[in-house]
């Protein structure tokens, strides 16, 4: 069963900062990426009011998309091997357990926050599309990203929503063909980043807070609107909106799948996929190796 965070005046005002200002980074990327640009018209009728929002890690990529940026930054010497090593270390628990919590999603991100201090946007954003094409690519899992095409071949816009970097998960997006990405906001001054967060990570309420924010912004209606995500911890995301899909479910939100009545998609090896239509998506709305592979990827 999800549990949140706590429920503290100061922690639910951090995750509202975090979700408005990830709403709010997000619509200034979109703008930023189409001003001047003169687009072709849309292959099919935009549909304006409903949208899909797919979580990242385990969700739409394979493990967690800040360890693999954290393997790229290790090979350019951002920082050392035995900081790797930890990294690889929660990456290992992460894929065979199946289930992040909210202490390790906080410690990977906010140490990662920390490598990019003194770091301008533009250096990480230009390394980052680097990194994406060399360790995340290849990543994605296939079964997710057709989800994905499903809603845009309806009309329909198409989000990330992760506790990533928002500069990394606006990267993705765009290689996936996607809308946009919400994500944490880390804060920086002229363009250089502080290792501070804006709010709180992207994270449980903050995920749900964020949708809501960019739903008023553009005009979504949330019962029109589709999410997705592994975890539990997302649970709050899942239930803001219309239609909720567990995919690739830890235990903890298979079981409130089940309870609910959610649709689950399994891609993993070994695992039975619950035999699901295309219109009830759409209708409503190894250690060692790890650690060995980062360290040699960086050697080399």
């Amino acid at each position: 069963m999800w549990r949140g965070r706590g429920k503290g005046p100061e922690l639910e005002r951090l995750a509202t900062l975090a979700g408005e200002a990830s709403a709010d980074a997000a619509v200034a990327m979109e703008t930023a990426q189409l001003d001047g640009v003169e687009l072709p018209p849309p292959p099919v009728t935009p549909d304006l009011t409903a949208a899909a929002f797919f979580d990242v890690d385990n969700t739409m990529m394979m493990g967690a998309s800040i360890f693999h940026f954290a393997r790229g930054l290790a090979a350019r010497k951002y920082f050392t091997t035995s900081d790797l090593a930890g990294f690889a270390w929660r990456q290992v628990k992460f894929r065979i357990g199946g289930r992040e919590t909210s202490d390790t999603v906080k410690s990977s991100r906010e140490q990662a926050l920390s490598f990019v201090a003194g770091k301008t946007v533009q250096e990480m954003t230009e390394v980052g599309e680097e990194i994406y094409d060399e360790l995340m690519a290849d990543k994605i899992w296939s079964g997710t990203r057709a989800l994905a095409q499903l809603h845009l071949d309806a009309g329909q816009r198409v989000w990330l929503v992760t506790a990533t970097p928002v500069e990394l998960a606006a990267i993705i997006s765009r290689r996936l063909g996607l809308t946009g990405a919400l994500g944490t906001v880390a804060e920086h001054v002229d363009g250089v980043y502080t290792g501070r967060l804006v709010g709180d990570l992207l994270h449980g309420r903050a995920k749900a807070h964020a949708v809501r924010a960019l739903a008023a912004r553009e005009g979504l209606n949330l019962r029109r609107c589709t999410a997705y995500s592994d975890s539990s911890n997302d649970v709050p995301m899942l239930s803001v909106v219309g239609t909720a899909v567990a995919v690739n479910p830890d235990a903890g939100l298979r079981e409130i799948s089940r309870a609910r009545g959610w649709e689950i998609r399994d891609f993993r090896t070994g695992r039975k996929a619950a035999k699901i239509g295309v219109p009830s998506v759409l209708g409503a709305g190894a250690l060692a190796g790890a650690v060995a592979a980062g360290v040699a990827y960086r050697r080399r």
